[in-house]
């Protein structure tokens, strides 16, 4: 073959497998109001940086009529390039192609690219849009899941995975995004379960469509199995891109710095925190006064919202902020809000960035629904996630800290490195009206006036230990500040702190209470 010819094969084979499915397949992707994948990948990478690879695999396999469905890259894209000018690898799914379907090279591809990002260091982005496993080539199928499933575990920890589910994903597929850091959800076009309707319908008699369950919405508002969900793709696609620029490329990296603006704008938190400690407020009003302007970056924003978790800057340095909500449940702790909070500090410990806690937290949730689904466990996670943790990490003590609560975000007793206090800051077993029943009853009970007791005995419980003082003279806490001063004392803090290293005995790893 001639030079000529030869360039016009590969030609050809190229626009071929840009093609995918073919133009027809491709309308009836844009008709369901879904991107193509490499339409996909234009969003997702700065411009003109994605470079593919195995772009000409094809699956081997004849049986079932496959042969007449085959086409060059069997149904995923996959390859690198640059988002916010680092290299981030990536594969992306091509329901045009046999569904989407996952196969023998398919998911050879896949596992190639996960190889290769792993070797460079670097975070990897799986977009899913697939209809399963495929029927046609058996066990190899399911063999190739296995191979993805083991090399996202070998990487955890290592280098950021981050999955994107823009179609359905079933069965054993949603085992590799449920293993990967991040999953990223869009309304009315991701769908993630292990049974589909029509079998759950089948076996248990429940009717319910895709989205009820396991539709984006469901996920991130219910089971706490999406972490980012978003109205379109385009937003999606970037919601991954700002979440990357807040991550190291691998846990040996250094953190990215973004210069923002960095305005103080602690002076007005007596405005945001009422002293009374019956009255509620928003959180995230706290964490926007210490970070610099419009960084915050949520995580689960709409699950478990007792508890808030995200990234924000100090002076361009990613910081991971792990929060009471009293706007929510009171601040309480309960099994979900624990997942979510322990789960997020052991992604920042994974990745060297330190953790603020903002702490206002009456308790943990009682009751007979929290104890026999087993808050114990859950509960366990979070003093687990934060004793384990080595990063630098900084608690303030906001308003409530009572009991087993307090003890579990990040006290002095677990580890913190720092531990703040606001003057209005409560430390103790339990609030003043709960210990006054339980150690003042008799005295109560035998007074006169017996509400005058009570509320002399709350008083004398209130001056004794709601306050910070009692815990600042045991050195548990190591500074009362104003609440101006609260960003002033984190960035020194973060300063002192970046330098700390720690030795801890040899153990292959931790058994953690799941």
């Amino acid at each position: 073959m001639n030079w000529n010819d030869a360039i016009s094969d590969l030609e050809s084979r190229r626009e071929q497998a840009k093609l995918g499915g073919g133009e027809t397949a491709i309308a009836k992707q844009h008709e369901k109001g879904k991107l193509t994948a490499r339409e996909r990948l234009e969003i997702l990478f700065d411009e003109g940086t994605f470079v593919e690879i195995n772009d000409l695999v094809e699956s081997r396999i004849d049986d079932f009529g496959l042969d007449k469905k085959r086409v060059p890259g069997d149904g995923v894209v996959t390859g690198y390039g640059k988002i916010n000018g680092r290299t981030v690898f990536a594969c992306s799914e091509d329901f045009t192609v046999i569904g989407g379907s996952l196969g023998e090279y398919h998911s050879r591809k896949i596992i190639h690219i996960q190889d290769m990002a792993l070797k460079m260091r670097c975070p990897i982005v799986c977009i899913n849009d697939s209809g399963g496993a495929r029927i046609e080539e058996g066990i190899d199928s399911l063999s190739g899941y296995s191979g993805i499933f083991e090399r996202n575990t070998i990487a955890s920890g290592v280098i950021p995975q981050i999955a994107v589910i823009l179609g359905p994903c079933s069965g054993g597929a949603c085992y590799s995004p449920a293993i990967c850091d991040y999953i990223f959800v869009v309304e009315d076009i991701s769908k993630m379960f292990i049974t589909g309707p029509q079998v759950v319908k089948t076996v248990i008699g429940e009717e319910l469509t895709a989205d009820e369950l396991g539709g984006a919405k469901t996920h991130a508002e219910k089971s706490g199995v999406a972490h980012f969900y978003y109205k379109s793709e385009k937003n999606c696609l970037g919601g991954v891109r700002e979440l990357l620029s807040y991550l190291p490329q691998s846990n040996k990296d250094p953190m990215p710095v973004k210069v923002g603006k960095p305005v103080d704008n602690c002076a007005n938190i007596v405005n945001i925190v009422p002293d009374n400690k019956k009255k509620s407020y928003d959180v995230h009003d706290v964490v926007n006064a210490i970070i610099d302007k419009d960084s915050f970056f949520e995580v689960q924003k709409h699950w478990a919202k007792n508890a808030v978790v995200g990234f924000g800057r100090i002076d361009g340095h990613t910081v991971g902020f792990v929060c009471d909500q009293p706007n929510f449940m009171g601040g309480s702790l309960d099994i979900d809000a624990s997942d979510k909070i322990a789960r997020f500090i052991r992604f920042c410990d994974c990745f060297n960035i330190p953790i603020v806690s903002l702490v206002d937290v009456p308790a943990f949730l009682p009751g007979s629904e929290q104890e026999h689904n087993g808050i114990i466990r859950h509960g366990a996670k979070i003093l687990f996630a934060y004793a384990e943790a080595t990063v630098p990490k900084i608690t303030l003590i906001m308003r409530k800290a009572y009991g087993g609560a307090y003890i579990a975000m990040n006290s002095k007793h677990m580890g913190a490195d720092v531990v703040y206090a606001w003057p209005i800051a409560e430390i103790a077993v339990m609030g003043a009206e709960g210990a006054v029943n339980i150690i003042g009853r008799r005295q109560i009970a035998a007074a006169q006036d017996p509400e005058a007791a009570r509320a002399e005995l709350i008083k004398q419980y209130e001056d004794k230990f709601l306050n910070p003082y009692t815990a600042a003279k045991r050195g548990f806490v190591d500074e009362v500040i104003k609440p101006e001063e609260t960003r002033q004392r984190i960035v020194s803090a973060l300063d002192a702190l970046k330098s700390k290293r720690m030795s801890r005995p040899f153990k292959k790893h931790g058994n953690i209470p799941l």
